[in-house]
């Protein structure tokens, strides 16, 4: 089997809700791509996930990932607790919509076209491509301003 695609990805957001942006490294052996986007009135959790969706779809075929994030709410979202949310009709056990259901449905369909593993790591704690990830996250934003 291939080595895998590293990838790590972050979203940031200048108030929640606020302009955001979201962030994506990828790596493949000694191959390094970037990724940065932002929309104008979103979500913290909304560009986690956007940042997850877009380094996937960038994927041209079927890869092993492993895909590294500091959202707590993207990692457990996707390996704890969609299953049950897709069980329940997408709502949660509270039987309340899911929140962002349109993002976690188009993640669904990306992680489907690969074999991801996930990893949560501490966002800010020094660790190279996390930290970028972050700047470009913050990128995304600030194109948005033109600053």
């Amino acid at each position: 089997m291939p080595d895998p695609v590293v990838m790590y990805t972050d979203g940031a957001c200048k108030g929640n809700p606020g302009p955001g942006g979201w962030g994506v490294v990828l790596r493949y052996g000694e191959v390094m791509k970037t990724l940065h986007g932002g929309e104008s009135n979103t979500t913290n959790n909304r560009m986690e996930l956007m940042a997850a969706i877009r380094g996937l779809k960038a994927l041209k075929r079927h890869c092993a990932v492993e895909l590294y994030t500091d959202s707590q709410y993207v990692r457990k979202g996707i390996t704890e607790w969609m299953a049950g949310w897709k069980r329940n009709g997408w709502k949660t056990s509270a039987r309340k919509p899911v929140k962002n259901e349109d993002l976690w449905r188009e993640l669904d369909l990306e992680v489907a076209r690969h074999k991801v593993n996930w990893h949560w790591v501490k966002g800010h704690a020094g660790i190279p491509d996390n930290e970028l990830a972050d700047e470009l996250a913050n990128r995304g934003v600030a194109e948005l301003s033109g600053s």
